[in-house]
């Protein structure tokens, strides 16, 4: 088994889209990349922890690669908005992707190059590449908030 961090934006819709990706094993949502131990999403929402919201992967390696999950991350959000997505502002929805070892952050540095040279975007790609740091669990309340709700998406 093997672990992927990724922030893109809000976290729910993230989380949704990972969990139900064939040979991911459990998703969990959360915070990372801030100075304040222990977070809460009160906290976090003042934009003053520095955190992001992120979802951390689980995942069978024999069944989906790193890649591919890099793939997906790129795909569902907008890799060119600085600090947002969509209405959401503020750093906690920056896309970042959180690197667990020199394999991982290969890959997703050559991701966002390859990504950056299709011309699928006008804007340049501001997602960020840094060493994974201590994942803050979210509130209970947070964890699988689409699927509890029935929902497959937050989007308008």
């Amino acid at each position: 088994m093997a672990i992927a961090t990724f922030g893109a934006g809000c976290f729910w819709g993230v989380e949704e889209t990972f969990r139900t990706t064939e040979g991911v094993l459990s998703t969990a949502v959360g915070y990372m990349g801030g100075s304040k131990e222990n977070p809460t999403y009160q906290e976090v929402c003042t934009d003053k922890t520095g955190h992001a919201e992120v979802v951390q992967v689980e995942y069978d390696p024999t069944q989906v690669g790193y890649d591919a999950l890099v793939d997906i991350f790129f795909d569902n959000h907008n890799p060119t908005e600085l600090n947002r997505q969509g209405p959401d502002v503020g750093t906690q929805y920056r896309s970042v992707v959180f690197y667990e070892d020199d394999a991982q952050k290969e890959v997703a540095a050559r991701k966002k190059d390859e990504l950056a040279a299709s011309g699928r975007f006008k804007r340049d790609i501001v997602t960020l590449i840094e060493p994974v740091q201590t994942f803050w669990p979210a509130e209970e309340y947070h964890q699988q908030y689409l699927l509890k709700r029935g929902m497959t998406s937050c989007h308008i």
